[in-house]
């Protein structure tokens, strides 16, 4: 489409599509729903601890004038895992973006780092966001559109420090983004990843309850400041709307600058 045609409220406009989040209770994952609603989508959600009914998720979405249907599902557990990809494709209406964000984090050293913990972040981390990417995704090669984002990290480029299972799973989800983009971009499906930087969560409590960890990370960041998870948002936006149909396989980096540095 030539730049002249472009309508750039219609750029960024997701009314009349279905986003499944995942780990969207809280943090990044809500702010990513809440961002996709407000753009005019409507919401799956699916988290290991999601309430049935109240949660700040279904609240925020509903406030933006959207549905919402939410799922609690234990992203450690393939078998359920399975069931709730069979649940959500098997219904009418089709899920049009799939947002591959939940995820969990374990520290200690290298030594210290048992094969119980390895096998349980790379399940979580890299196993079921391809799962779900692959059962999704399907239906999506099959309609010829289709938006998929995941969530990487600064460690999908770096190694980090006590994070051995972390880093490889987020290095691993950097390569199947990429791989899933070449098979699937020639079918009208958008594969690409965000990677958050220092995000003020519950993933990054005890860096910043420690000084010295803090006090060096902020010194490196640009940006002077950690990272909110509403900074994701108009990324998410950008990647699950028609302003990225010839975005495919890149991982957009929300750093505050940290990767420039």
């Amino acid at each position: 489409m030539e730049a002249s045609e472009l309508d750039p409220a219609a750029l960024f406009d997701l009314s009349g599509n279905r986003a499944l989040v995942t780990g969207c209770r809280r943090g990044i994952g809500l702010a990513m729903a809440e961002a996709l609603a407000r753009a005019g989508a409507d919401v799956v959600g699916a988290s290991a601890q999601l309430e049935a009914t109240g949660s700040e998720v279904e609240r925020r979405v509903h406030a933006a004038g959207r549905e919402f249907s939410g799922y609690q599902v234990d992203f450690a557990d393939r078998a359920a895992v399975e069931q709730f990809v069979a649940e959500v494709t098997g219904g009418d209406r089709a899920i049009d973006i799939l947002v591959n964000n939940a995820g969990t984090i374990a520290r200690a050293p290298a030594v210290d780092h048992d094969t119980a913990t390895w096998e349980r972040i790379l399940e979580i981390n890299l196993t079921v966001p391809f799962l779900l990417a692959r059962g999704i995704g399907a239906g999506m090669v099959a309609r010829g559109a289709g938006k998929l984002i995941f969530t990487a990290s600064l460690l999908s480029f770096q190694g980090g420090i006590m994070v051995p299972s972390y880093t490889a799973s987020k290095s691993g989800l950097s390569g199947l983004i990429r791989a899933l983009s070449n098979e699937w971009a020639p079918h009208g499906v958008n594969v690409n990843g965000i990677a958050p930087g220092y995000i003020a969560t519950d993933n990054t409590e005890a860096l910043r309850n420690d000084p010295d960890r803090s006090r060096a990370i902020l010194e490196r960041i640009p940006a002077g400041r950690w990272g909110a998870a509403g900074d994701l948002a108009g990324a998410t936006v950008f990647l699950a709307s028609p302003a990225s149909d010839y975005v495919c396989g890149t991982i957009l980096a929300v750093d505050g600058g940290w990767l420039a540095r």
